[in-house]
């Protein structure tokens, strides 16, 4: 096994005998920094702890597991690849991205309604790009990335070297309680039932790959927050979709009828957002110690950033990631050297996505219940100081993984599952929010 999937695999847990083979297909998702290496562990990893699972549960030997990079790089550009009936998925959102400020640089996240207006609160601006850029140039970015932070907006000072802090790419804690024990399968999460309380793209990547996987995956929103229409699209395939409002007396009751029949719960927001609603890991775990609980965040569950909200770019752009793939040497000692790059995916997104996905495939192997921890910036620290590039083979062609589909949103252009040569989902997303709240 190579050393980047090797490190993967030893911090999920996994047995160091087994092994992942890759088909190479050229210098794809090509950057500074060794994105490549990092997309195909992630899927590596996902791929076989899906192996280990499907032969646990059938008493059978494990069997040799090989992964396509061509289908890992389609499927980390997968909002790209995205056509509705011919139409493009939408991208960034115009108040979204690098501004320059007074002493740097700031990055902004402005997709959703209510962050653009809370960005604009924040400044005391009007909705026009070169308005917001006039305002920003006159302001420090540590100082905006705290104002707008104070009004619940999004935007953080972008780093002008590497994070150093090192954090553990995934943290796991078995409970006492022991799991039910799962029948043998036609695939490894077939008759799992997972509640999918995530948004945007990593966590819904990891419970879409448990959906592949043959899981029971009900995605659970509250019915005030707007949802994007295309990355639902290319993240709810395999998955249903139900809206529950857990402050009400039907909304909690529908929740905990969900809650006593799970065997998995996901959960994408930030440390504390939930747990007025009873739906802490504490809480979970002593409503249903044999759950698996796995959490995702922006910014990992201790320290001072613990609280913040936090998307990919964001991440990308504060542990230093965007210094190192500017173009024209940001990071002098003036933070104004040049300008930020970005990676060539949305790498953090997809790439804890799958390591989510394996580490609820690992735990359902093992007897107890488990917590897991994984975090958008542990992922980060692992490609700025653990990942090492291997040398590229071959050619990339994307077109041999895409598929369409029809569904509710149209005909709908996609990338295919990258965990096995062919195959796809067993149904395309439902609209979101359309679907009761009970499992199959």
């Amino acid at each position: 096994m190579d050393p980047v999937t090797a490190h993967a695999w030893a911090a999920l847990g996994g047995r160091p005998d087994l092994t992942v083979d890759y088909t190479s297909a050229g210098d794809v998702l090509s950057a500074r920094l060794p994105v490549r290496d990092l997309a195909r562990a992630t899927v590596g990893v996902c791929a076989l702890a899906a192996a280990e699972l499907k032969a646990a549960r059938d008493h059978t030997p494990i069997p040799p597991v090989t992964v396509h990079e061509a289908a890992v790089a389609t499927a980390f550009t997968s909002e790209r690849h995205l056509r509705v009936d011919g139409r493009p998925g939408g991208g960034f959102a115009p108040l979204s991205g690098f501004w320059r400020t007074a002493d740097g640089w700031v990055r902004t996240h402005a997709n959703y309604p209510h962050h653009k207006e809370r960005l604009l609160g924040a400044l005391g601006v009007a909705d026009d790009r070169a308005v917001l850029a006039d305002e920003l140039a006159t302001r420090r970015a540590v100082e905006v990335q705290e104002t707008v932070y104070a009004a619940g907006g999004l935007a953080v000072a972008v780093a002008t070297g590497p994070d150093p802090t090192r954090r553990p790419l995934v943290d796991a804690r078995p409970t006492p309680a022991a799991k039910r024990v799962l029948p043998p399968a036609a695939r490894a999460a077939d008759g799992v039932r997972v509640l999918d309380l995530t948004r945007v793209i990593a966590g819904p990547v990891a419970t879409r790959t448990l959906a592949f996987l043959g899981a029971d995956v009900l995605r659970v929103d509250p019915p005030h927050l707007p949802e994007d229409p295309d990355i639902h699209a290319d993240t709810g395939m395999g998955k249903r979709s139900t809206l529950l409002d857990l402050a009400t007396r039907h909304g909690r009751r529908a929740f905990d009828d969900l809650l006593d029949h799970a065997d998995v719960v996901v959960t994408g927001y930030r440390p504390g957002a939930l747990d007025r609603h009873g739906v802490s890991p504490e809480a979970l775990h002593a409503r249903r110690p044999d759950l698996v609980i796995a959490r995702l965040t922006a910014w990992g569950h201790t320290g001072g950033w613990a609280g913040r909200r936090g998307f990919d770019s964001l991440v990308q752009a504060a542990t230093g990631i965007a210094a190192a793939e500017s173009a024209d040497g940001l990071g002098r000692a003036d933070g104004l050297g040049g300008t930020p790059g970005v990676l060539p995916a949305q790498a953090l997104d997809h790439g804890t996505g799958y390591l989510l996905a394996a580490a609820v495939l690992r735990a359902l192997t093992e007897p107890l219940g488990r917590r897991l921890d994984l975090s958008l910036a542990a992922t980060a620290s692992w490609l700025l100081h653990d990942v090492e590039p291997s040398p590229a083979r071959g050619a990339y062609d994307p077109d041999p993984w895409l598929v369409e589909t029809p569904s509710s949103y149209g005909a709908l252009r996609h990338a295919r599952p990258p965990l096995v040569d062919g195959g796809t989902w067993d149904h395309p997303p439902t609209a979101w929010g359309a679907d009761e709240p009970r499992w199959r």
